[in-house]
């Protein structure tokens, strides 16, 4: 009987082996984990401009294209701010022109104003040198008058003298009544002569402040003419002024372009399409609904574009290498199968990522193995009814040899 309880007991234990070595022959160079899932690209649509929706084109769990229309925002707003930024570009532009063409003018102005003041100066100076020379004249004429007035008056008094004396011998017979008829004619005419230079010294002296006043006169057109040219100098400043009113003229008109451009964008924001192709989820508006800028609508799961990732032990890595062939079972359709290959191995370990990583330093270290994502990609034409979705569990088996 013992002998019966020894044979049964080493025929379990070569079943044991046996199945142990199956098992080992049939699992070595593959690995296989349980904690997987599916993932793809969630894409968050937002409003991009605040407003009220007026229409909503989706429901929740519709495949939309990308481009299609997602939801309409009140565009009336968005569209008065467009107007407001043409009319203030329209406005710009006419300044700029304006702008623009007043510095040829301005230059050619400058020009001429410089040259005309200069002329001036110059006439100025030459108003006041014939205007000392006609000072110089009348002083020389006055002097001519005097020393002409001082003969006449010493003539007429010689003139004078003789007709005394003649008379005196006149009297006496001494001297012909003709003789003194021409004196006296003499005296006379001497007398003439003398109030003659005296009229021509009066009029000699009026000549010279009139001169002076000339000269006063040139010389505040001088002070006037140095003033206009000192003005005229400063037309290069008033030329690069204008040039640069004109310079700021066109950066307000570049600056009313970019409004503009920003009012388009802003009114076509009032009109939210999809971005990429997808199934819609997590719709939470509805019409009437006032939403900001920046605020959720909606979310996108593209189907198209699915990959697994796979939570592997460290344990597990040792052979693992990228482009590998790989098999899927999806829990959520009965064990199908899906063929795939590791495309690559995450840099860090899950614990990493978390919000709270572990810290090991702090001296309760306890070894916990790690699990390491690895991402597997499904050859092409495995999905073609898009069945798979995000956040299903699957069992992948990698095979490593």
């Amino acid at each position: 009987m013992a002998d019966k309880r020894v044979q049964i007991g080493i025929g379990v234990l070569v079943l044991l082996l046996v199945g142990a070595g199956a098992w080992y022959m049939l699992t070595r160079g593959r690995e296989s984990t349980d904690d997987a899932q599916i993932d793809s690209h969630v894409t968050q649509v937002s409003a991009r401009v605040g407003g009220t929706i007026t229409k909503v084109a989706v429901d929740d769990n519709q495949l939309v294209d990308a481009g299609a229309l997602l939801v309409e925002l009140d565009p009336r707003d968005y569209q008065v701010a467009l107007d407001k930024a043409r009319a203030e570009l329209a406005d710009a532009e006419a300044a700029a022109q304006a702008a623009q063409s007043n510095v040829p003018i301005m230059s050619t102005a400058a020009t001429s104003g410089v040259a005309t003041a200069r002329g001036g100066v110059t006439q100025a100076e030459s108003g006041i040198a014939g205007a000392q020379q006609e000072i110089a004249a009348a002083r020389a004429r006055l002097t001519t008058a005097q020393a002409k007035l001082r003969e006449a008056e010493a003539n007429a008094t010689k003139a004078a003298r003789d007709v005394e004396r003649l008379r005196g011998l006149l009297a006496k017979d001494e001297v012909s009544q003709q003789q003194y008829d021409a004196a006296v004619a003499a005296a006379d005419a001497q007398r003439a002569a003398a109030d003659s230079a005296r009229a021509q010294v009066t009029e000699a002296e009026a000549g010279v402040p009139a001169a002076e006043s000339r000269l006063a006169q040139a010389r505040a057109g001088e002070q006037q003419a140095h003033a206009e040219l000192q003005t005229a100098q400063t037309a290069p400043q008033r030329v690069a002024m204008s040039k640069a009113q004109a310079a700021a003229a066109e950066a307000r008109v570049q600056q009313a372009k970019a409004n503009v451009s920003q009012a388009e964008l802003n009114l076509q924001y009032t009109t939210v399409k999809a971005p990429i192709r997808g199934i819609v989820s997590k719709k939470g508006i509805n019409p009437g609904q006032v939403v900001q800028a920046g605020q959720p609508l909606l979310a996108i799961v593209d189907i198209d574009n699915v990959w697994i990732t796979a939570n592997f032990k460290e344990t597990q890595l040792k052979d693992m290498r990228a482009g590998q062939r790989v098999t899927v079972d999806v829990d959520a359709f009965g064990g199908r199968e899906y063929k795939g290959k590791v495309d690559s191995i995450a840099g860090a370990t899950g614990a990493r990522f978390s919000l709270l990583p572990p810290e090991n330093a702090t001296g309760n270290f306890v070894k916990v193995v790690q699990r390491v994502p690895v991402k597997i990609v499904l050859d092409p034409g495995q999905d073609p009814e898009h069945l798979l979705r995000p956040g299903l569990s699957v069992t992948p088996t990698v095979y490593t040899r």
